[in-house]
């Protein structure tokens, strides 16, 4: 049986899709943003995203709260979810893919695929992973580099003495400045991959390299996109992150778009069904 790609079902298609990138724009970003918020609606989420969210802010909170977390590693933890938001949005991707394709959305696709994902999957998940625990080292480095072995007793403490003492700053300017530096190897290597791995049967590397192409050939527009999405993670989080429960589908569903825009179709169908 052939896929829409002429090729057998199961068979891998390394043709070098990263060849055809799409120069995008900042209106491309508004458009992907409005058909992810079509998409939520048609398929609403929220509740299964509090469902997740909200018990491992519990879980996190206790840990914080024990010591087993140090209040120097809460906010890189915290800010870090970011680099393996591709990963958590795989279920959003698909459902977008087959609402494209006039396919029945129902939940159990998207549980079937995020139960089962592909080998390629697996191993970009673990790269992820990898990336954002060097993060949390990283950041804990610089902290240990500017204080030393002192850890504060308070999140009161520890706010007082990062916003308004020299030392806070310069934490602040190269954690950022770091933490950048990461955020921007994540999207490289992810932002157009997971879509591609759902959407094709193409090998790790080709999605990994159409993904980097993606960000080279649109420099400053996919770094508009890496903005928008940490401003808006950040907008949601801020009300209890209850915020979080309508933006991350969103952004899911968005980045979806996102990813047709920049790799087109072939003969405009999906490999997969």
């Amino acid at each position: 049986m052939a896929s829409s790609h002429g090729k057998p079902i199961g068979a891998v298609d390394d043709s070098p899709a990263f060849g055809n990138i799409q120069k995008i724009s900042a209106a491309d970003l508004v458009d992907a943003l409005v058909k992810g918020v079509d998409d939520f609606k048609a398929k609403p989420s929220h509740l299964v995203i509090l469902a997740i969210l909200y018990p491992l802010a519990m879980v996190v909170a206790a840990n914080i709260a024990a010591g087993y977390i140090p209040l120097p590693l809460v906010f890189p933890l915290l800010s870090g979810f970011a680099l393996i938001g591709p990963l958590a949005a795989v279920g959003l991707y698909e459902i977008s893919r087959r609402r494209e394709q006039g396919l029945d959305i129902s939940w159990e696709h998207a549980f079937n695929v995020m139960r089962r994902p592909s080998m390629n999957i697996l191993m970009l998940s673990v790269l992820l992973g990898v990336i954002y625990f060097a993060w949390l080292g990283a950041a804990f480095a610089i902290y240990r580099q500017v204080y030393g072995s002192t850890v504060p007793s308070s999140i009161t403490e520890f706010l007082r003495e990062v916003l308004t003492t020299p030392a806070g700053w310069t934490l602040i300017i190269v954690g950022c400045g770091v933490g950048f530096l990461f955020a921007l190897v994540a999207l490289a290597i992810s932002a157009m991959s997971f879509p591609m791995l759902l959407d094709r049967h193409v090998s790790l590397s080709t999605a990994i390299q159409t993904s980097v192409h993606a960000l080279v050939v649109n420099p400053m527009t996919m770094m508009l996109w890496g903005l928008i999405v940490a401003g808006l993670l950040l907008i949601g989080a801020v009300p209890l992150f209850a915020g979080l429960a309508v933006v991350m589908p969103v952004l899911g569903h968005a980045t979806w778009h996102l990813y047709r825009k920049v790799v087109p179709s072939i003969s405009g169908a999906s490999g997969r069904i």
